[in-house]
């Protein structure tokens, strides 16, 4: 979640359903039809055709996650999209979209493999949600399921990697009545799946706003870590804190895609997502206290179902936080985190951070992270540098 003043009106959304609350007006344009061309009227969309609008953005997304395993334009295989014409087809000019996004995924898996790490299957599926037709338009809301398996490499990593991420597409009739899959838009906020080739969207930096007494002291800048693989020694000592990183562990592989309840969800409520806000539940599992006072203090923190300090939810205030109570230390790389650890990217540079994860296991010098926003278990930091190298990256030892 990004530095905002934060509106003290929030409101629970449920996983599932925030790919359905967010179909919204898109934009795609309609064929340039011959004047006196024979048009049918307004077509309808039936249950066959969802099922079919169904099938073929399960059908874009899985040769997205093939693109990772086996490389989707160098090894041969025609796309899962090409099959399909007639009622519901792919429109030419997101063809060549998607075969530039296969193209960003190919080479993100030859990135992936000088840096050690390769999948040996993967899994995706696709639900619809919502379909929201208005004229030869048709908006269809779904939900991708993502599940690579590791490739041991290294021999100890985790079994799998997965995620879930929301989309719509927009289908858009001819001139015959046919759909025409014409866009593809993701939904959450991070654009951070594993299989997505966009860029991720950052907010504009916002300065922060402190009181005047704490202007010169609470808000500090954390060090950038560098991401040379291997990073230099620096084992983490798991007893000197008494903090119990196991329990943060579990935390985050438990409540990654079924959210804990007894705290607010902002995943799909603007203002950046709910990454910080369960990175700080987690924290709060293994032992982190509450510093109760005032919600824009950011040497305080605190979070509950009613009320949570910016420093909860914010991931620069968060950064601000860590750095006051002298909870974090900064590491110099990366692949010095441990269990327990938070890791944080700024994506442009700006120098106001945009995201923040937890690292839940680490394997031969490589740490592996959770988060939400997109929802995402055991993605290694590998990865992540991989999708993302131009970023900056901070890196906590918590």
């Amino acid at each position: 979640m990004k530095s905002r003043k934060l509106s003290r009106t929030r409101r629970r959304a449920a996983i599932l359903g925030a790919a359905a609350t967010s179909v919204v007006a898109g934009v795609a344009l309609l064929p340039n039809w011959s004047a006196g061309a024979s048009v049918v009227d307004d077509p309808t969309v039936d249950a066959k055709t969802k099922a079919t609008f169904q099938r073929l953005a399960d059908a874009v997304f899985t040769d997205r996650t093939d693109a990772l395993v086996a490389g989707g334009q160098k090894n041969g295989k025609k796309p899962l999209t090409d099959g399909f014409s007639g009622d519901v087809r792919m429109s030419s000019g997101q063809a060549r979209k998607e075969d530039a996004a296969l193209s960003s995924l190919d080479r993100r898996k030859e990135r992936l493999a000088k840096l050690g790490e390769k999948y040996s299957k993967g899994s995706t599926t696709v639900t619809l949600d919502a379909t929201s037709v208005k004229g030869r338009k048709a908006k269809v809301a779904v939900t991708e399921t993502t599940t690579l398996t590791y490739q041991k490499v290294r021999g100890d990593e985790p079994n799998t990697t997965g995620f879930q991420a929301h989309h719509e597409l927009t289908f858009t009739a001819d001139r015959n009545g046919d759909w025409q899959l014409t866009a593809v838009r993701d939904t959450d906020e991070g654009y951070l799946a594993v299989n997505q080739p966009a860029e991720p969207t950052v907010e504009p930096m916002t300065a922060a706003t402190p009181t005047a007494t704490t202007a010169a002291t609470t808000t500090p800048s954390a060090p950038k870590a560098s991401t040379t693989y291997p990073g230099p020694a620096d084992a983490k000592n798991f007893t000197a804190s008494g903090l119990d990183y196991q329990a943060m562990a579990a935390y985050a592989k438990q409540y990654w895609s079924s959210y804990n309840t007894a705290y607010p969800d902002f995943n799909g409520a603007g203002a950046g997502g709910d990454c910080t806000n369960f990175v700080s539940q987690a924290l709060k599992a293994g032992g982190w206290k509450h510093v109760p006072g005032y919600v824009y203090d950011y040497t305080k923190w605190f979070g509950n179902a009613d009320i949570q300090s910016d420093s909860f939810v914010g991931v620069n205030e968060w950064s601000w936080f860590a750095q006051n109570s002298k909870r974090t230390t900064s590491l110099a790389n990366v692949y010095q985190l441990d269990v327990g650890d938070v890791l944080q990217v700024d994506f442009d540079k700006d120098g106001s951070k945009d995201h923040t994860m937890i690292v839940t296991s680490r394997s031969q010098g490589v740490p592996y992270v959770t988060y939400h926003s997109t929802n995402t278990y055991s993605r290694s930091v590998a990865s992540i540098i991989a999708s993302y190298p131009t970023a900056a990256y901070y890196a906590y030892r918590t």
